[in-house]
């Protein structure tokens, strides 16, 4: 029952990175500072496991091996923080949740101390605070990406390449669409309940290719009459604020899961694939299960007051008083993953990228994985990116972290029409499904 989550271009055009650069590998004796958890990074370097709990922290670092080591830090204290990154190559931030956080401290911390940077937000505001140091990061030489998870983040990158592939053929993306489902809360635990909760006190940020028609009057002068018409005007996308967990649609997610009930929700690849990729048309959706969970997420949003569900201190409460029967149904459901991207364009092109893993909590450890070590290798170019920049600036070799990310995947496909990946295509005629 939750969401996982896991920019203005710069005045000139970055150098490209030589040609090589993707084939570099970091060094062994490379530090990673992991703040919430280390996921599951390479285990031939070295990971420092920050947390403010020293026994939590100590006992997983002890988990992951000789080569790790715990870092006391409280992602808050600005001087504690820039004191964990000295020696370190990359911080990995994924200590959520991001929403209602005022200040980016662990990007401003990595750039402080030419610290490399990515984390797993998914929250859209803290996305754009974030994306607002670009040039202080582009100064520093240090090389950063927001919004680097599973969803956002693998997702942004499977949108970009629909996109790219579709104009490489001359078509012209005109509506794109990120579906979401993961099964009860994806064994993420208390932060991806929280994070849900918080969401839903949110208005839902969309964009809109329509169409209006403006009403004039021309005169006839041989006539002595007026006319009056109609012109269309089309515009290239608007936003629009729609409510929460509203616009229920169900979404096809191929062999493993299957038809399942996906629901509006704000998510920060609406604005970026809007912003970036240039589609006129950009919405997201999520799902649960079981079934029950998605009504009870329409129930919160729709009775409880949004001024309540903004609240870190009360939502924190709430979770407390649910976590116990989420937990128990969470060892009945699973934590399987599917993400599915749709791209419409105007030529009547349609393609879809599909991911579905049966463990979320590990392909988010590969995702994140897939990142840092683009960002190891020197496949990233100073400054703070968003993943779907285009191929050269925040990734050099798109299909080589999708390849990474999608380990371990039940289904993955990428550029496919829907009939292609869907568990029941019906034949027309002509081999023409639909």
């Amino acid at each position: 029952m939750g969401v996982v989550r896991a920019c203005a271009p710069p005045a000139a055009a970055p150098t490209a990175p030589s040609a090589d650069a993707a084939k570099r590998k970091p060094s062994r004796s490379a530090r990673v500072l992991v703040l919430g958890g280390a996921g599951r990074l390479r285990p031939d370097l070295n990971i420092l496991v920050g947390d403010r709990n020293r026994e939590k922290g100590e006992s997983f670092a002890a988990k992951l091996g000789e080569k790790s080591e715990f870092v006391q830090v409280e992602i808050r204290n600005a001087s504690m923080l820039e004191k964990a990154l000295q020696g370190v190559d990359l911080v990995v931030h994924t200590a959520g949740p991001f929403q209602r956080a005022e200040e980016c401290t662990v990007l401003q911390a990595a750039i402080s101390t030419k610290t490399a940077y990515i984390d797993v937000c998914d929250d859209t505001d803290y996305s754009w605070r974030a994306n607002s140091f670009h040039e202080q990061a582009k100064a520093a030489g240090i090389p950063a990406i927001t919004t680097a998870g599973i969803y956002p983040g693998v997702s942004n990158v499977m949108a970009a390449e629909l996109v790219r592939a579709a104009r490489s053929e001359n078509g012209e993306p005109e509506r794109l669409r990120f579906f979401y489902y993961t099964a009860g809360t994806g064994g993420a635990g208390p932060t991806i309940l929280t994070t849900s909760f918080l969401l839903l006190g949110e208005d839902v940020i969309a964009y809109n290719k329509g169409t209006s028609y403006i009403f004039i009057s021309i005169p006839k002068m041989f006539l002595g009459k007026i006319s009056s018409h109609f012109i269309c005007v089309t515009n290239s996308g608007e936003e629009i604020k729609l409510k929460p967990y509203s616009g229920a649609m169900t979404i096809d997610f191929g062999k493993g899961v299957r038809k399942k009930n996906v629901y509006l929700l704000n998510l920060p690849e609406v604005k970026s694939a809007f912003k970036i990729l240039g589609v006129p048309t950009v919405n997201a959706r999520f799902g649960t299960a079981p079934f029950f969970w998605n009504w009870g997420m329409q129930a919160f949003a729709n009775l409880l007051p949004a001024e309540f569900l903004r609240d870190k201190v009360k939502v924190q409460k709430l979770y407390k008083s649910v976590d116990p029967l989420v937990r128990a149904i969470d060892g009945i459901a699973g934590e399987r993953v599917s993400m599915r991207v749709d791209l419409d364009c105007s030529n009547g092109r349609n393609t879809i990228g599909l991911f579905t893993h049966k463990k979320l909590s590990v392909s988010v450890g590969f995702a994140t994985a897939a990142f840092a070590l683009a960002v190891l290798e020197g496949n990233t170019q100073p400054g703070v990116w968003f993943p779907e920049e285009p191929e050269g600036i925040a990734i050099e070799a798109r299909k080589l972290l999708l390849e990474r990310a999608s380990q371990g995947t039940s289904n993955f496909v990428m550029n496919k029409p829907s009939w292609m990946v869907e568990t029941d295509p019906k034949e027309v005629g002509l081999g023409i499904y639909v």
